[in-house]
């Protein structure tokens, strides 16, 4: 049984990886920032390092509110068979998804799977309904977000440097504050967990106690001008061929030798890095959709208890959802990626990089409201509200009608699918 179970978990995890990280990866490929198979590495690396190291805290989370145990105290076989059902309900609604192209949210899955079982076995006063209304408010609330800043960021860079005369002079002023708004916004979002092991060792071993976000501001600040240093002499390097002016000629942009325009590579470099903080804080979050009911089950199986507190997950299942998810991107995340990075709009490097700094602040602005967010609906949103900018003619909207609906279905399908598998598994 628990094989099974364990097979159920990676298969969860393989289909996650498929859709929410293809769908995180696919602005920077689709901006021609990475390569696919770069792409890949890059998110396989980080994702899996993300949900080994740190993926453990959102995990213990989930499993012991993904839904409420008090209810279940009596019955843990009850509660064993509901998270089996949500393994299963969850993996074939996002194999559906991504087999169509469609980005979906995991979360809303888990949580749509969660009500169908829940409702199944305790009644319609067993599923928790604010929880409900605040997902249904954040599919209207996030991606309006999320576009509205992108397209503020976005008509920015294109007045201040893109339209501009001296496209290298002008991204030359703009360097710091472009490295300060990227690691200022992912530092928020990455740096807290990285540092805080750093913390504990002054602490424990050395005797010095440091705030953690005051290690966090520092190693933030020192990243910063460290990348504003490297990409100054990055621009330098690529403008020697430009007699240092980089003027536009015929309203285009000034091109290295193989046609790329170097203020955009200089982009890419910036969201090859913001791609790389997606990867880390995506890999430790959403790892739990995965794992989390796994490491319920184990837990019944282990104690023939309902996991009222907090527990300990293994490190084997952290493993276990960190390679699901890698596997996945790996054989099956292309069909997510060309929708995001290619079926929308068209990319660069520069519009890419909006995006997703758009994504990561309005996780941010979120999560301080207290509203569920999914990174799929936040970076699509991103994507629309670059390309309203730049020209609306140019926005695919029959593809993003079918993510809409996708969006729309997810919780319902979810849930009606849990109810369906919970119940037969109820009667065997």
């Amino acid at each position: 049984m628990i094989f099974i179970v364990i097979l159920l978990a990676f298969y969860l995890a393989f289909n996650l990886g498929a859709n929410d990280v293809a769908n995180a990866m696919g602005t920077s490929v689709g901006s021609k920032a990475v390569t696919l198979k770069q792409a890949l590495i890059i998110a396989g690396v980080l994702e899996f390092t993300g949900a080994v190291l740190f993926g453990h805290e959102v995990s213990e989370t989930l499993a012991t509110k993904i839904a409420n145990p008090n209810l279940f105290a009596s019955t843990p076989q009850m509660l064993m068979n509901g998270m089996i059902t949500v393994l299963l309900s969850c993996g074939l609604w996002l194999q559906i998804a991504t087999s169509r192209g469609l980005p979906v949210s995991s979360s809303h899955a888990v949580v749509g799977a969660i009500a169908g079982f829940s409702w199944v076995a305790l009644g319609v006063d067993a599923i928790d309904w604010s929880s409900i209304g605040k997902i249904t408010l954040a599919w209207i609330v996030t991606p309006v977000i999320s576009g509205v800043i992108a397209g503020l960021f976005y008509s920015q860079i294109r007045r201040w440097i893109l339209a501009q005369p001296h496209q290298l002079l002008q991204m030359n002023e703009w360097i710091p504050w472009l490295s300060a708004m990227l690691l200022g916004i992912f530092g928020v979002i990455v740096l807290p967990s990285v540092t805080q092991p750093l913390a504990n060792f002054l602490i424990e071993e050395v005797g010095v106690k440091i705030p953690t976000h005051d290690i966090s501001l520092c190693v933030g600040g020192i990243a910063a001008v460290g990348l504003s240093l490297y990409s100054w002499r990055e621009l330098e390097r690529r403008s020697e061929g430009q007699g240092g002016q980089g003027e536009m000629v015929n309203n285009q942009q000034p091109t290295t030798n193989n046609q790329q325009p170097i203020v955009e590579r200089l982009f890419a470099k910036f969201q090859l890095l913001s791609a790389c903080f997606v990867a880390f804080a995506h890999g430790s979050n959403d790892v739990g959709n995965a794992i989390a009911p796994l490491a319920a089950i184990v837990y019944i199986h282990n104690t023939g208890t309902v996991p009222i507190g907090g527990i300990a997950i293994p490190i084997w299942i952290l493993v276990l959802g960190g390679a699901g998810i890698v596997i996945g991107l790996a054989i099956w995340g292309k069909k997510v990626i060309a929708t995001i990075g290619e079926s929308i709009i068209s990319l660069q490097p520069s519009s890419g990089f909006c995006a997703e700094l758009a994504t990561a602040s309005t996780i941010l602005l979120a999560s301080r409201l207290g509203l569920p967010v999914s990174t799929s609906h936040a970076l699509v949103g991103g994507v629309v509200g670059v390309g309203l900018v730049q020209n609306p003619k140019s926005v695919q909207f029959k593809t993003l009608q079918g993510i809409a609906t996708a969006w729309l279905v997810t919780v319902p399908v979810s849930a009606g699918l849990s109810a369906v598998i919970f119940s037969i598994a109820r009667i065997l």
